[in-house]
């Protein structure tokens, strides 16, 4: 085939060129490679191995439980105040793994991003993939102690623990795409994220209640922490474990919106996150 015909081919197409996360379709195999690479090699060498993914948060649990629920009382406040907490504990650290991850994909893979052309949403997407895989487990348990205490599942409940997993990976995954493109030039943003994640256990309900805020919140300021993506994702995590355990607490109202606007944040926030990473990834292998 000649140079002129080449061009004029539907199938051709200009090496390394990029069309963003529609990418990620076309390179599934890569993607569960490399989505296999980050589960086995992150505790490669630990002697406790996979251990450390519950551990981790039982210790945060503990602490947590401990300082808010016997020392300052919560747990006389709040009726089964340790599935409250667990649940806010385990949503959170997913959207901080997540985002952490994500900021890092690139500088992580570095290696990888100099050497060869692929598309680079596949790290931070693997990133993102790897954290849910870790999350799992800790959701398994808290499942394990709703049922022993007399949760029941219903289909509701399973819709609206999968609209919270959307909500808090599409927004991970945007901020992800933002921070770890600037990351790659400048590290800074991978400090402004650690930032941003010392104040996400506190700007969401997860060692307090979303009435707390009401109560002393300007009413607009209340509306704008209920669409947070984060604080909507807890509040639909505590709708499915916790509040069918304690019937007679105070339910958010119009939670399945709040959770809408906030997927719609979400959505925005991976917009921009997308095209942030689309126009400095042509200099990444440059800054590596």
């Amino acid at each position: 085939m000649t140079y002129e015909a080449a061009l004029t081919d539907p199938e051709f197409d200009t090496p390394g060129k990029s069309r963003g996360l529609w990418d990620l379709f076309h390179h599934r195999y890569l993607l569960s490679l490399l989505l296999k690479k980050s589960v086995t090699t992150r505790y490669y060498g630990s002697a406790l191995g996979w251990a450390w993914s519950y551990v981790r948060p039982l210790m945060q649990f503990l602490m947590y439980y401990l300082v808010i629920g016997l020392v300052f009382n919560a747990h006389r406040d709040i009726p089964y105040f340790p599935v409250y907490l667990f649940g806010g504990i385990i949503t959170v650290n997913l959207f901080s793994e997540a985002l952490r991850n994500a900021t890092n994909a690139i500088t992580d893979n570095s290696s990888l991003v100099k050497k060869i052309y692929l598309p680079r949403e596949l790290f931070p997407v693997a990133a993102v993939g790897s954290a849910v895989i870790h999350f799992l487990p800790q959701a398994a348990v808290l499942l394990v102690i709703c049922l022993f205490v007399g949760w029941t599942i219903t289909w509701m409940q399973i819709a609206a623990f999968l609209l919270g997993m959307i909500v808090v990976l599409v927004f991970s995954l945007g901020l992800g795409l933002f921070f770890g493109s600037i990351n790659v030039a400048y590290r800074d943003a991978r400090n402004v994220v650690d930032v941003i994640l010392m104040f996400a256990t506190w700007a969401s309900p997860v060692l307090y209640t979303w009435e707390m805020v009401r109560n002393i919140a300007p009413g607009w300021l209340f509306h704008i922490y209920m669409v947070n993506p984060v604080t909507a994702t807890v509040e639909l995590f505590h709708n499915v474990f916790w509040l069918p355990l304690a019937p007679d607490a105070a339910r958010p109202d119009h939670l399945l919106l709040n959770a809408l606007i906030g997927l719609g944040i979400a959505l925005v926030t991976l917009i921009i996150g997308q095209m942030t990473f689309r126009k400095l990834e042509g200099n990444f292998a440059q800054h590596l």
